[in-house]
């Protein structure tokens, strides 16, 4: 069994597969300050995309909690903060046009197989 970070970086992996076949340019991964981090930032007909990557892992077929939601008020509100530092450190202004999605990702470490759902447009 792998380790929770380990995990994380798989889903990632995957997320940004998604994205690349869905058209999306990946800008940067991990943007990380004290007070929060994004994990992918990607274009995508010259707007920001900041997305949040939830995976969940199994090595069965029980359905488990839903990724999703392990974005609660505390990490909405971090979210907040380092998107707003990324678009002031990147100096695009708070102007800037920019969606936020979550992608969930699910797996089996035994079978290897994964789904992705991407919430789209969430408002924070």
């Amino acid at each position: 069994m792998k380790n929770n970070r380990e995990k994380g970086n798989i889903g990632e992996e995957i997320a940004c597969v998604y994205l690349v076949k869905h058209g999306y340019l990946i800008q940067d991964r991990n943007y990380y300050k004290k007070w929060g981090e994004i994990d992918i930032i990607a274009v995508k007909d010259n707007i920001l995309h900041f997305v949040e990557v939830k995976s969940v892992a199994s090595e069965g077929n029980s359905k488990g909690h839903r990724p999703e939601e392990n974005v609660h008020d505390l990490k909405q509100r971090k979210l907040r903060r380092i998107i707003q530092t990324y678009l002031n450190d990147k100096k695009y202004g708070l102007d800037a046009e920019f969606k936020f999605h979550v992608i969930a990702v699910r797996y089996n470490e035994k079978t290897r197989k994964f789904f992705v759902k991407m919430l789209e447009n969430i408002i924070l």
